[in-house]
């Protein structure tokens, strides 16, 4: 027994020695922890927080794209469903849709009845593994004409009915085939459907029938091309270059709509270097071009070249961006108003006097790259970021009052002069509407 009671309290001691060690141990761990601590505060950093940031992982916020602000109290609507740089845009011939295309790989198509509405709904269409830079409308608004960046060729797009009733636009099985060798600046589908035109950057422009079959090539020898279009009554071709003249071709067709030949047709004189631009009125009687010479000119081109009459100038104006840069303009249907584009600025034109009415200083984020008018006149619409944005025309409208009050004093008959007043009434309330009233 004594034996036994002596192990248990010499156990008992040496377990109580133990705990004394362990305690004053923690104790001298916690005093140095408090001392660390204390240290570091009176540094600026906790211990404890510094090893909390050396555990964590810095996270990194992604900023938004700067979004472009342009606010202007002639903006009628702004058009935002494409995700990309809207590169073209044309209006239907009906009037009825805005087709656009972005590098997105959409096309959208719009309802014009809808611009000055609150929402701006849109048809959109795909294009699969490429993104269209170039787009047009059919004659007929059932199909779409594109330009692929990538495929270097034109794909058609055809109007189709789904079960549910609405329509859809699905590709042709085959895609033109590849012919240019520079990139393609412009393309465009004559308003009577016979024929397609491309026009690259080297000094080609090819003529196409429907089918992709190509017609005719035409070399402008102009060393470079700048721009080309067809002409709204679909008999001519223009473009323009690194020269100071435009030059004009006939595309010609026998009575059983049968391609015959490209004959030249006449040549616009006037400018003293390259020319950037140009465009047709509505009844392809007026012409406008802009050049690097810092001039913009109209032109009548309503003229029997075939018995050596030669398109004249009608009116010379001034524009006041640098001449380098590259500049687009659009001419109204009825050719009473230049829109002209120099990198992201807008300015309108009156094209009986001259003078600059409207201007709209950066309309988009990048360059403007496109810019028309619809087939009324009463809206300018441009393209140059990921929206596209709509204008009212004031400067049309003022002169459409111009010229109705110069018919009404030619004494015409009481039915007219009461047509020409309600016109009047209508285009004047218009204008005050928008507070574009001039004195």
């Amino acid at each position: 027994m004594e034996v036994t009671e002596l192990l248990g309290v010499s156990l008992l001691f040496g377990l109580l020695a133990l705990l004394a060690a362990l305690a004053g141990q923690s104790r001298r761990g916690w005093t140095w922890w408090r001392a660390k601590e204390q240290e570091e505060i009176s540094n600026g950093v906790s211990l404890y927080k510094s090893q909390t940031h050396r555990k964590q992982k810095p996270r990194y916020r992604k900023e938004k794209p700067h979004q472009h602000i342009f606010v202007h109290a002639l903006l009628a609507a702004v058009l935002k469903s494409h995700g990309g740089n809207v590169t073209s845009m044309d209006f239907s011939n009906n009037g009825k849709y805005l087709a656009t295309c972005a590098d997105d790989r959409t096309i959208h198509v719009w309802s014009t009845k809808n611009f000055l509405q609150r929402e701006h709904r849109s048809l959109r269409v795909n294009v699969k593994l490429d993104h269209a830079t170039l787009v047009r409308f059919s004659p007929d608004c059932r199909a779409l004409i594109t330009w692929l960046a990538n495929g270097d060729t034109i794909r058609i797009f055809k109007m189709n009915k789904k079960e549910d009733g609405n329509n859809s636009f699905q590709p042709l099985a085959e895609d033109f085939p590849k012919m240019h060798n520079a990139p393609v600046i412009n393309i465009g589908i004559a308003e009577t459907g016979k024929f397609i035109m491309s026009v690259s950057s080297d000094t080609t422009i090819i003529i196409w029938n429907l089918k992709g079959e190509v017609l005719s090539i035409i070399n402008t020898n102009q060393m470079n091309n700048t721009y080309a279009v067809i002409s709204p009554c679909s008999r001519f071709v223009g473009s323009c270059g690194f020269t100071p003249d435009v030059k004009v071709w006939e595309i010609c067709f026998g009575k059983s709509g049968q391609f015959q030949e490209v004959t030249r047709a006449f040549e616009l004189k006037g400018h003293a270097a390259g020319i950037h631009h140009l465009a047709f009125s509505r009844d392809s009687c007026r012409m406008a071009t802009v050049s690097k010479d810092g001039t913009w000119k109209l032109w009548a081109t309503d003229v029997e070249y075939k018995h050596q009459q030669d398109p004249y100038i009608l009116l010379t104006g001034l524009y006041n961006e640098a001449t380098t840069m590259p500049c687009i303009l659009a001419l109204s249907p009825d050719a009473q108003v230049l829109a002209l584009a120099s990198s992201n600025n807008i300015r309108l034109y009156n094209t009986k006097r001259g003078e600059e009415e409207e201007t709209f200083n950066k309309v988009h984020g990048e360059r403007v790259s496109e810019m028309t008018f619809d087939t009324t006149g009463q809206f300018l619409a441009s393209c140059g970021d990921k929206a596209v944005r709509i204008f009212h025309n004031t400067t049309g409208q003022r002169a459409l009052v111009e010229e109705i009050k110069g018919l009404l004093k030619r004494g015409p008959t009481e039915s007219t002069r009461q047509r020409l007043n309600q016109q009047l009434i209508q285009a004047q309330a218009t204008l005050k509407r928008l507070g574009a009233v001039k004195a």
